[in-house]
């Protein structure tokens, strides 16, 4: 009896939540659908420097929209490919498919870059040889300059906006980079991205035959060279701010001259790193923004009753916190700016399309952790790990002993998977799940590490069902994972990438790589702050109930019901 009530009474908030969602679809459907993606914004930041933010930045969201206050990512990696497919799809990285920046392809061979496909070449030759490639080493890995969204194995929300308007809806999305653009476009928008090595914007065939005349106009305007000759200065009086007297801290990377305090020069246009230097400075988002509102403007979105889609990543606060850290006084000023960056873009939609017509989500693909060195002053135990070392650990000599091999049994690290030599497993004939465990096993008594999982184990799924290992199994796919997933303690990170030693990585499980802002804007959606946890797979599915349309294929969220006007149950 009990359970036949409980079934009526989830049959008539179903139908009250439905009846919500097609109010709010009847009396408020979008012209435009704007995604902000903001990288490795952390939950906490933007209300960190509340009182010295403008009124139509972060401000008009928060106070405008629904703001969930405990928002997170469910996953384990939390890296920017990662996040970014998550909040497009509303599916977990095991299901879309997304495990990492690289994996090893067993097919190939070899480490993939996520989104690398030598079937579509970039339209402007050259411009996907980054000068710089350690500093954003992930690309590294790429066999080609090729790109496109072939190998995000789900649909997501411009995808299926697509889909239910026979192609008729516009989707786009713009980034610094190119894995942040091409997970937000989809498989049916067209992505646009920054190319450090030719200092403009380009895309790759997979969208287009040859650029609008509108993209080659913009590029042909040479924007970024404006800043040639010209430094990151400070926008207040460095006295006003909560990090102004820690402006030169030790573990602060100084690149190619760009220094840890302020200012930051940019050098001259024709320097081997100055494109980079942009990047790593509130000119990488201001060239986004620029890009973006000249696409709006040419591309005519939202400029009809059919709903289009844009999906803008704005990549600086990644780059700035990786070089200075989160707690410093450039990702401090770099947000004060970001701020600016939004009230400019949401004026120039206001005047485009108009706010009333827009439904606005803002996210991060993950928060991001303190450095080190910060920590240390506190007195948290925190620091580095080196994984090119860990198979010259004396437990591991002694464990290839065990095993009767002579060679590494480590092959490689691509985070956060530890790679076996699968080639000398199959010679020696040795069982693949009792090397994963006696290696695994071994790992966890090297400092810095708090788990090691064999993928045998995760693809049988008898793990211990702890909220660790539930995040481990969201980011396992069997087909692209590697042998043994390490997690590091809270606190540890890998800081060199290619001889490049930076302030502080993310892409662990712990909550300041999961902590992120959910806010929703626009379409009668109510202004109220949300205190209840919910799950970044929760955006896609929510968008498109909005709209109105089915859910991605590989959707695990659900609707948040609050920005229905609902309660939860």
């Amino acid at each position: 009896m009990k359970s036949a009530k409980l079934k009526v009474m989830f049959g008539l908030l179903m139908c009250f939540f439905m009846l919500t969602v097609s109010v709010v679809q009847a009396s408020s459907a979008p012209k435009l659908v704007l995604q902000i993606t903001i990288d490795a914004l952390r939950g906490d930041l933007p209300t960190r420097y509340y009182d010295r933010l403008g009124e139509n930045g972060f401000r008009y969201l928060w106070e405008k929209g629904t703001v969930y206050k405990d928002a997170h990512h469910a996953h384990a990696n939390t890296e920017t490919i990662v996040g970014h497919a998550t909040l497009a799809t509303g599916a977990h990285p095991a299901t879309h498919g997304m495990i990492g920046n690289v994996w090893f392809d067993r097919t190939e061979n070899r480490t993939m870059y996520n989104i690398e496909d030598d079937r579509y070449k970039l339209l402007t030759v050259g411009a996907g040889v980054d000068q710089d490639a350690e500093i954003d080493s992930t690309q590294k890995a790429a066999k080609s300059d090729g790109r496109s969204p072939s190998a995000i194995m789900v649909t997501t929300t411009g995808d299926e906006l697509a889909l239910n308007t026979a192609g008729r809806a516009k989707v786009f999305a713009v980034s610094v980079k190119d894995r942040g653009a091409v997970s937000m476009a989809g498989h049916a928008g067209k992505a646009f991205w920054f190319s450090k090595a030719s200092g403009e914007f380009v895309t790759s065939n997979y969208y287009y035959d040859a650029y609008p005349e509108w993209v080659s106009e913009w590029n042909a305007r040479k924007l970024s060279s404006a800043y040639s000759g010209k430094a990151w200065e400070l926008l207040h009086d460095q006295g006003s701010y909560l990090f102004g007297d820690a402006d030169d801290k030790a573990w602060e990377t100084d690149l190619a001259g760009f220094g840890r305090t302020f200012p930051h020069p940019y050098g001259e246009a024709d320097g081997k790193y100055y494109t980079t230097l942009l990047t790593l400075s509130p000119a990488g988002d201001e060239l986004t923004l620029s890009f973006a509102k000249e696409l709006i403007s040419k591309e005519q979105l939202g400029q009809d009753d059919v709903p289009d889609f844009l999906g803008v990543s704005f990549s600086s606060t990644d780059y700035v916190g990786h070089i200075f850290g989160p707690s410093s006084l450039e990702t401090e000023d770099n947000l004060l700016r970001l701020d600016r960056s939004l009230a400019d873009l949401l004026a120039f939609i206001d005047k485009q399309v108009g706010l009333d017509n827009t439904l606005i989500v803002l996210s991060a693909d993950h928060g991001g952790p303190e450095v080190p060195g910060y920590l240390n002053e506190f007195g948290i135990d925190a620091g580095y790990s080196d994984p090119e070392k860990w198979d010259k650990q004396p437990a591991l000599a002694a464990l290839k002993n065990e095993f009767g091999v002579d060679k590494e049994l480590i092959s490689g690290y691509n985070h956060p998977y530890v790679y076996l030599n699968q080639e000398v497993i199959q010679q020696r004939e040795l069982d693949p799940r009792a090397v994963e465990q006696a290696i695994a096993a071994e790992l966890l008594q090297f400092e810095g590490i708090a788990q090691a999982v064999g993928s045998t184990a995760l693809r049988e799924g008898n793990l211990p069902d702890t909220a660790l290992n539930q995040a481990i199994l969201k980011n396992f796919n069997p087909n692209r994972s590697g042998d043994i997933y390490v997690v590091f303690k809270p606190h540890w990170f890998i800081n060199d990438f290619d001889g490049l030693s930076v302030a502080a990585t993310h892409g662990s499980p712990w909550k300041y790589d999961t902590y992120v802002p959910i806010v929703f804007v626009g379409a009668n959606i109510p202004a109220q702050h949300i205190e209840r946890r919910v799950l970044t797979v929760d955006v896609a599915p929510t968008l498109t109930a909005l709209l109105g349309i089915k859910p991605p294929s590989g959707a695990a969220g659900v609707p948040l019901v609050e920005v229905f006007g609902g309660q939860a149950r």
